[in-house]
């Protein structure tokens, strides 16, 4: 038998509107049945916020789900993104349509830059521009960015009237940024942590797995438990029904501050992501 569905608190966004804070990642699910199945798991599971992206190529595969869920459309948040390829006004607009087209939907609730392209800032401040044309349009109820730094925000903040509402970027207790968290909290901007398990590369941590057995919890618990702590929103990934269930019994607990602050000394700038943002001009 299954659990009851986990209840996910909300958070506010600075663009008026609320965002689960636990959220699936389906960034390497493959498109086809397993995305599809991971995603109906998900929301049986309680989960209400879908994180995919055009790269991924799974966006039909999460739309269909969410059909096929019987869920309200206004029960599910859904955010993906376009491509670094697709920088510039016009271009942002017509990647923004196309993953409507494929996720079937008439909008998504959140629409992301996903990389920081080496561009002039007029191009990248041209995208923001086309992103805030999709808000006005009714086609994104929120905008962000992805993989920003704080000089990427700080670029956007200084000529644009709309804040971006998050930032996602890889985040755990290894790549732990409180200068960027003070930032975008300074901002108004939520962040949003991708990979917050470390690709499951790092769960082996002693320190991770100490935490984890005093709370009787795992360590994957644990690590997504220290994002909520730090209020970021957590996106982790999983094909597999027993994790997706397992990484949603996060609100049931909390870490004693000076747990947060073993797991904050942990880091050391390891990254599970290929490229880091902060190479990016």
């Amino acid at each position: 038998m299954s659990p009851d569905p986990v209840r996910v608190p909300l958070l506010r966004l600075n663009q008026g509107i609320e965002i689960p804070q636990l959220g699936l990642g389906v960034f390497q699910s493959p498109p086809g049945d397993a995305t599809y199945q991971a995603v109906r798991w998900a929301l049986e599971a309680g989960y209400r916020h879908i994180d995919t992206a055009a790269l991924y190529q799974n966006e039909a595969d999460v739309g269909r789900a969410i059909r096929d869920s019987g869920l309200d459309r206004k029960e599910v948040f859904v955010t993906t993104k376009m491509w670094y390829t697709e920088h510039g006004f016009e271009s942002a607009q017509r990647a923004a349509k196309a993953s409507l087209e494929r996720l079937g939907l008439s909008y998504v609730d959140l629409y992301l830059i996903h990389w920081p392209r080496v561009d002039p800032p007029s191009l990248r401040l041209d995208t923001w521009r086309g992103l805030e044309k999709l808000q006005k349009e009714g086609l994104a109820r929120a905008i962000g960015v992805s993989n920003y730094t704080i000089r990427h925000l700080e670029e956007l903040v200084g000529h644009s009237t709309v804040v971006p509402a998050v930032d996602q970027v890889e985040f755990h207790p290894f790549i732990y940024d409180p200068t960027l968290l003070a930032y975008c909290k300074d901002h108004g901007i939520l962040v949003e942590a991708w990979s917050p398990l470390t690709r499951a590369r790092r769960l082996d941590n002693p320190v991770i797995v100490a935490i984890a057995n005093a709370h009787g919890k795992s360590p994957a618990q644990v690590l997504l438990r220290w994002g909520v702590e730090h209020g970021l929103i957590v996106l982790p990934k999983s094909v597999h029904k027993e994790r997706i269930i397992e990484n949603a019994a996060i609100f049931d607990f909390t870490l004693r501050a000076e747990e947060v602050a073993k797991l904050d000394a942990l880091v050391d700038d390891q990254r599970v992501g290929m490229w880091n943002p902060a190479t990016i001009p």
